[in-house]
Formats: C-alpha cells, sequence, structure tokens
C-alpha cells in the first residue's frame, strides 16, 4: 500500500435489538448500508469492504458491486469484526481501517479521510478518531452522548458518558444552564464514533480482557487506554450528522435523503 493508502470498512450485523434488521432498512429506495457504501466510495479509501454476517445483507450489495466479505456472527463488537476483516486480507500490521459504522448513511467522506490522516499523523498511536464541541447543556447532560478529553497533543486523556471535565463552579444541570457562557471555552466534546484503526492493533485487541472502566462505562475504545494504546482525537471538520439508532432516527433520516433525492442533490 502507498503511503497514506487505506481500506474502508463498514461492519453491518443484521440483527439490532432496537431497530431489527436496520441495514437493508430502505431509504431514498436503496439499503441503507448501500448509502453508507456510496460515501465510503466517495473518500480517498483505495478499498471499501462490507463485513457483515447475513447473507440478505451480501446479496443486497453484491447486486450493487460492493465487496462483500461474509464474516462470524459471534462477534461482541464491530472493532472485534474489523479484527477478523484484517486477519482475512492479511494485512501488514502498519495497515490502516477505518471503521465505518453501517447506519450512517449521511457520513460525508471527507471526515472518513480526516480520520485516517490523523493516525497517519501520529505513527505512534493504534487508533484515531473524531470530536466536535458540545454547545448545548442538554448534549452535555445526556448520557447517550459520549465525552472525550484530550491532551495537547491530541490524544485521548478519558472518554465518558459523564458530562467531563467536571466544572467545579457550575456543578449541576440547574447551575451550568444558569451559566450557558461557559461551554464557549471549548472545553466540553462530543466523541463521533467514526476510527481508524492499525491493523497490527487490531490483532491483539481480540486477546484482551475487556477492562472494568469499560464494562462501567460501556464504552469499548476505554479497552485500548487501559491497555496502554494511544488514541488520537481530531476535531471535525465539518459537522457529523447523527446516524440511525431507533425508528424516529430512520424517520428523519428518510425525511433528510428523499428531500434531497427530490431536488436531486448527491
Amino acid at each position: 500500500m502507498a503511503e497514506r493508502d487505506f481500506i474502508a470498512v463498514i461492519p453491518a450485523r443484521f440483527a439490532s435489538s432496537r431497530l431489527p434488521g436496520k441495514p437493508l432498512a430502505q431509504i431514498a429506495g436503496q439499503p441503507m448500508v448501500a448509502h453508507v457504501w456510496r460515501r465510503a466510495c466517495e473518500s480517498r479509501a483505495t478499498r471499501v469492504v462490507v463485513a457483515t454476517d447475513d447473507a440478505r445483507i451480501e446479496t443486497a450489495l453484491a447486486e450493487l458491486g460492493a465487496e462483500v466479505l461474509m464474516t462470524r456472527p459471534d462477534h461482541p463488537t464491530g472493532t472485534d469484526r474489523l479484527a477478523e476483516v484484517a486477519d482475512r486480507l492479511g494485512l501488514a500490521d502498519d495497515a490502516v481501517l477505518v471503521n465505518v459504522q453501517g447506519d450512517e448513511p449521511l457520513i460525508p467522506a471527507t471526515l472518513i479521510d480526516q480520520v485516517a490522516d490523523r493516525l497517519f499523523d501520529d505513527p505512534e498511536a493504534s487508533i484515531a478518531t473524531l470530536a466536535e464541541t458540545i454547545s448545548d447543556v442538554e448534549t452535555l447532560f445526556n448520557p447517550n452522548v459520549v465525552k472525550v478529553v484530550r491532551a495537547l497533543s491530541g490524544r485521548a486523556l478519558y472518554f465518558s458518558r459523564a458530562p467531563l471535565p467536571w466544572d467545579r463552579e457550575a456543578w449541576d444541570r440547574d447551575a451550568f444552564a444558569a451559566r450557558p457562557e461557559r461551554l464557549e471555552i471549548d472545553a466540553w466534546l462530543r466523541h463521533i464514533g467514526l476510527y481508524a484503526y492499525r491493523a497490527g492493533f487490531l490483532a491483539e485487541y481480540g486477546d484482551w480482557t475487556p477492562s472494568p472502566l469499560e464494562h462501567l462505562e460501556h464504552l469499548e475504545q476505554l479497552r485500548a487506554l487501559h491497555y496502554g494504546h494511544a488514541i488520537q482525537v481530531a476535531l471535525a471538520r465539518e459537522p457529523h450528522p447523527a446516524g440511525v439508532d431507533t425508528v424516529e432516527d430512520l424517520a428523519r433520516v428518510r425525511a433528510l435523503m428523499e428531500t434531497a433525492d427530490d431536488r436531486g442533490d448527491d
């Protein structure tokens, strides 16, 4: 592979507790995962692979000419599925893979390129990811929104569902709401779940026991920090549209994409 070449991998699992069959949910006449695949193909990736455990997803994407790799059905996380892909493709340890979530049909290709470049820019980091500033109190205190704290170098110090860093002078939601100017200092960052990995890291990851912090926060990236691996965090160059987790999310994205399709937008 050339100096900044990378592979985009889209894990697509059929089973979903909140939205079964999510990758094949129809949006503007195509399965959701097909839209994600097209976005990834617009990036600088030299290869785009959809990793799935379901023949229905394989069939739907093969009809579009996508490269599909059937993977084991028992992977606990998308990262574990990515590790199988890296192993099956026989990638060198320094090869870079970008994990593009299969439920983000609006993901900008520029962000896929950015997260890969962030990893290339720090040869000692095992992972790179993205974040964006938090500008409202509801988001800051929402446990479903993951926050990240990073060092001057851009490396992650910690990820949490709590409103970190904790503001000692405005220590609860009401106090913070009364002082919205506190958010203007850009100390609070929302983590965006787009990752670039080195293949060598993925080969090790599956052998590690999940850490206590990972169990507490239900955040798999804490396993990498627990075992001493560096995670680079870049501020996203453009807004990151929300993905699809629920029926309500699906309706919102359908409305957005069908309106854009009616206008003839990309």
